[in-house]
């Protein structure tokens, strides 16, 4: 997060976004705990969501909608309704790109024993870099039979993340992190987001690290919380696992979202706007106040969020309980939105006597500003970089799909003269040429690799690349992509293929 602001006499102007479904009831019983505690916050509404997509705005925002969010720098959201059908974007996917938001932290605590939960000892940080991966939404079809989906990781993006990591732990007390990839797969993107974890853990000495494969990892987390402290993810396997934990915890409705970055930070509940259940007053407002009480952290009210958070937390021993929690074992009272936070609100001063009081007070939040700088100033000088080769994807859907007849079009389609020639096919990462196996199935999607005859390892000039797609293309071959293959100081930047 953010380091904590300067106290000044002016409150924060905070951008508020009531949401769809539940958002608007949910949203008013969080505004009332946090006057009632006396959160210093200057709201300015914005609209966001369904009624703005009907109007004609993708993306769920209108442009004023922006402009009044950028300049509060702080948005606190309820949750957003996305229409059906294509061409409508996330509210989520789009602010979380648009503003920066590269880092988001999800507490999941259980509450044993006064919601139930299988879990009791569960008390995970999920922090999820926020922006890149799969969730870049780069997308093609590319064959009547393939779509591709690129996953991109950056350096930057990994060196930010898992510093924030380190910082957040540090801050509030926490003594082990687990980086979660599958680097035993994805050698190149999940095994930079592990080789920088590596490097940014060794600056901090205090804190424990230490690596998982993600389904093994996953697993262990499914079953042996208590093990874990703050676990690091890229975006896809964050999002999922941060869910499973919430759920494991009793309840996604109870989970809080910060999304942070250098100059924005948005807070949120995890959970989705439950139009099934919208105008009833029946919702929990719990994961969205948690946010609130981060986004109080954040803005340097460690006192009222304090407050706010142990007067929950009393408010759940004492058993008042919205529908999505409540049990006739545990709980007291059954109430509605409003009443749960009137209940919150009574509690005000309170402390837990089990759950374990909170404390923000002393926690200086750690900075997300001039990240990037920070980043690039420390990722290692510019490789040489070197060209060797090239993939070629084709589309190619002849009878019985055999590569050997493939290679021998292609083969024939190459000059002589050219130094690039063809090493191998792959179909859907698997080699099927030369050396192939039968029973391999293949697709009508191919990936046709050409390096240098005489030297695999030698470097090609670009021209070359340019003269064999033009070749190919007289030949009747139907190119749909193409990667250069590049070497970083004397190492491979690209895959083998698999087999």
């Amino acid at each position: 997060m953010p380091s904590t602001p300067t106290p000044s006499s002016t409150p924060p102007a905070v951008a508020l976004a009531e949401g769809d479904g539940i958002g608007p009831e949910i949203v008013a019983a969080t505004v009332a705990v946090l006057e009632a505690a006396g959160a210093k916050l200057d709201f300015h509404p914005v609209k966001v969501g369904e009624q703005v997509y009907r109007e004609g705005h993708a993306a769920g925002i209108s442009p004023d909608g922006w402009t009044k969010m950028r300049s509060c720098r702080v948005l606190l959201k309820g949750p957003i309704t996305t229409p059906q059908g294509g061409g409508y974007k996330s509210v989520n996917v789009s602010i979380r790109k648009r503003m920066g938001l590269f880092a988001n932290v999800r507490p999941c605590v259980a509450y044993h024993p006064f919601i139930s939960t299988r879990f009791p000892e569960l008390d995970v940080v999920v922090i999820r870099e926020n922006e890149e991966d799969t969730y870049g939404g780069i997308e093609h079809r590319q064959t009547a039979e393939v779509n591709q989906c690129l996953k991109l990781i950056t350096r930057p993006g990994c060196e930010r993340i898992a510093r924030h990591a380190f910082e957040y732990a540090r801050a509030h007390g926490r003594k082990r992190i687990t980086c979660l990839t599958k680097d035993n797969i994805m050698k190149l993107t999940d095994g930079l987001f592990h080789r920088v974890f590596d490097e940014i853990a060794a600056e901090y000495p205090d804190i424990e690290s230490n690596h998982q494969i993600i389904d093994i990892g996953t697993a262990r987390l499914a079953t042996r919380p208590g093990d874990y402290d703050v676990a690091l993810l890229p975006n896809l396997y964050g999002d999922i696992v941060s869910d499973v934990l919430a759920e494991m915890g009793g309840s996604v409705g109870l989970a809080a979202s910060a999304n942070l970055g250098e100059r924005f930070a948005m807070f949120e509940a995890i959970h989705g706007s439950a139009p099934d259940i919208a105008g009833q007053g029946i919702a929990n407002p719990s994961g969205l106040l948690l946010a609130a009480v981060m986004m109080l952290v954040h803005l340097g009210q460690g006192e009222v969020a304090t407050r706010i958070h142990n007067a929950w937390l009393r408010t759940i021993e004492t058993g008042v309980a919205t529908g999505d929690i409540y049990s006739a074992e545990h709980s007291s009272r059954r109430v509605g939105t409003g009443a749960f936070a009137e209940a919150v609100i009574a509690n005000l001063g309170e402390q837990p006597q089990q759950l374990g009081v909170v404390d923000y007070r002393t926690i200086t939040a750690p900075t997300t500003e001039n990240a990037s700088a920070s980043a690039a100033a420390k990722a290692p000088g510019r490789p040489e970089k070197q060209l060797l080769g090239v993939d070629i994807f084709v589309d190619w859907d002849q009878p019985g799909r055999d590569p050997a007849q493939l290679a021998e079009r292609l083969r024939a389609a190459v000059p002589a003269e050219l130094e690039l020639g063809l090493e191998m096919i792959t179909n859907r990462g698997t080699t099927v040429w030369p050396h192939g196996l039968p029973e391999t199935f293949c697709t009508d999607h191919w990936r046709c690799r050409f390096r240098s005859k005489s030297d695999s390892s030698a470097a090609v000039p670009a021209t070359e690349i340019v003269m064999l797609q033009v070749a190919l293309l007289a030949g009747g071959i139907e190119i749909i992509k193409t990667e250069n293959l590049y070497s970083f100081d004397g190492e491979p930047g690209f895959s083998r293929g698999q087999g």
